[in-house]
């Protein structure tokens, strides 16, 4: 079990910049495979960004692909999104994940979410 926490959500309008942050509370963070996911009224949860244990090796979905970056800091046990050229359709509430394995076609999370922030963009 590892207890994560979202924050830095907010409104925005298209074409700014946002950056979520993710904190987790385990021991074990280093160990594990991080993901963001997002879910918009209405749709399915959706896989968006990974990034693998050191932070070498991350994926993306193609919608946000050149526009989000995903990183981690391990020594803060700490996971960020940094969001550019936000979209209207970027809508959602965003969660972190711990255990994620996704890639094309799959978006299988891990047990461990976060509680959600909300991101809103407006015209």
């Amino acid at each position: 079990q590892v207890q994560l926490v979202e924050s830095g959500g907010g409104l925005v309008q298209a074409g700014a910049s946002l950056t979520l942050s993710c904190v987790a509370s385990g021991q074990s963070f280093s160990t594990y495979v991080m993901g963001w996911f997002r879910q918009a009224p209405g749709k399915e949860r959706e896989c968006i960004a990974t990034t693998s244990s050191s932070g070498g090796a991350t994926y993306y979905v193609s919608a946000v692909k050149g526009r989000f970056t995903i990183s981690r800091d391990n020594a803060k046990n700490t996971v960020y999104l940094q969001m550019n050229s936000l979209k209207l359709e970027d809508t959602a509430v965003y969660y972190c994940n711990a255990g994620s394995v996704c890639y094309a076609g799959v978006s299988q999370p891990g047990d461990s979410w976060g509680q959600g922030t909300q991101v809103t963009v407006t015209s």
